[in-house]
């Protein structure tokens, strides 16, 4: 509690300098008005020595200061008076406004503005002198001015507290932002990375199982020949992606996207890698020819979700046709892929159920329509369908 109004430097140095400067003005004999009822050379150090205490309490206790130096400058009225005891008051003026309330600084310059106008009038009816007004300009340049500069400075600073709040605010939204852009672009990044390598590695851990558990010198080398062919594969994808992250590399250039054009390799290549477990991938598109280019981003959404599919169709199908299905109905692109629903025998590969994940986000982002699981098939047997519809409009795209 007595740290909180203990007065600051300033406030010690403004006291400290007023009460020296009446003291040298006393001495010197320099008063402001000649004898009054009070006319006693040392009583003009009564009010002076009130003003000084009110001077340390200018900024923790404005409207206690400004009623002890309201007091001091009326009392030494009565006095010879001193020029630092009115020099004083104009300072406990402004810092009353300054520091105080917001209440204070708005209602402490309208009451001074009427008691300066209420004095000029009174004193002008009362003297019926023209001189009278010099009364009134210096009670205006005591009170009111002081008073008017406190209002500035205060809305100043007020202003300036503002400007530096909205600058704070600003620049967290800003963070906020970059945040938020770098764990988009994280996200995007793992769902590039897994469509990219998952279908690669399943096959190489499924072939590679296969030739671990089947002794067999043809099975084992036709399985080490698929593990060679995805192992490069999955490195050329990898280097790829690599190359899109590095920043200055020595290729400026950026890569291609893949595109649904490149759907029969990637259907060769599952063929390939799910012979040993029966699997028969087929590509039934039924665009038409002549329709327009699809986005880029819609190329190549629908690219990963074939190939997050056939990986997922590699790790889990039971033996069967897997069919990939494309068309186009006015502003959409349906994207279907169906295989066995079951379990199979034979060498699989662990699922990490980011697969699912990312075809839905790709597909919210487009602002399309996704959908997966399995149901009923046309001979009894179940079937695992994963559809997605995707709008071929940019201009309906979130991205």
């Amino acid at each position: 509690m007595l740290t909180s109004i203990r007065p600051d430097r300033d406030a010690v140095t403004l006291a400290v300098s007023g009460l020296l400067g009446g003291l040298l003005l006393w001495l010197l004999g320099l008063h402001t008005q000649g004898g009054d009822a009070f006319s006693a050379p040392w009583v003009t150090l009564v009010p002076l020595t009130a003003m000084a205490a009110a001077e340390l309490l200018r900024r923790n206790a404005p409207r206690t200061a400004l009623a002890v130096g309201t007091l001091a400058l009326v009392a030494d009225q009565f006095t010879r008076g001193s020029l630092a005891t009115i020099l004083m008051f104009t300072d406990v003026m402004y810092a009353a406004v300054l520091y105080g309330t917001p209440a204070a600084a708005r209602r402490l310059p309208v009451a001074t503005l009427l008691v300066t106008v209420a004095s000029t009038i009174g004193f002008l009816a009362w003297f019926r002198k023209p001189e009278a007004l010099l009364i009134g300009l210096v009670i205006g340049l005591v009170s009111f001015i002081p008073a008017l500069t406190g209002v500035s400075v205060r809305s100043h600073r007020t202003a300036a507290d503002a400007a530096r709040l909205a600058a704070a605010q600003t620049a967290r939204l800003a963070e906020m932002d970059r945040t938020q852009a770098v764990i988009a672009e994280r996200a995007r990044m793992a769902r590039e990375l897994h469509d990219m390598v998952a279908n690669h590695l399943s096959a190489v851990a499924i072939h590679s199982t296969a030739a671990l558990s089947i002794d067999d010198p043809e099975t084992s080398r036709n399985a080490l020949k698929v593990i060679r062919e995805n192992s490069v594969e999955g490195l050329a994808e990898m280097r790829r992606l690599i190359g899109l992250l590095r920043e200055g590399g020595e290729d400026d250039a950026p890569a291609a996207a893949p595109t649904l054009a490149a759907l029969d390799t990637l259907i060769e290549q599952t063929n390939a890698n799910g012979a040993s477990g029966g699997l028969l991938c087929t590509l039934e598109d039924t665009r038409d020819p002549g329709a327009d280019a699809l986005p880029t981003p819609v190329e190549l959404a629908a690219y990963r979700i074939v190939q997050e599919s056939l990986t997922n169709a590699l790790k889990h199908a039971a033996p069967g046709p897997v069919v990939v299905r494309l068309g186009r109905s006015g502003e959409l692109l349906t994207v279907e892929v169906t295989s066995v629903f079951g379990s199979r025998t034979g060498p699989t590969a662990p699922g990490s159920g980011a697969g699912l994940v990312g075809m839905r986000e790709r597909v919210a982002l487009l602002g399309g329509t996704f959908g997966a699981g399995a149901e009923p098939g046309g001979d009894g047997a179940k079937i695992w369908r994963v559809r997605a519809e995707l709008p071929v409009r940019e201009r309906e795209m979130r991205e």
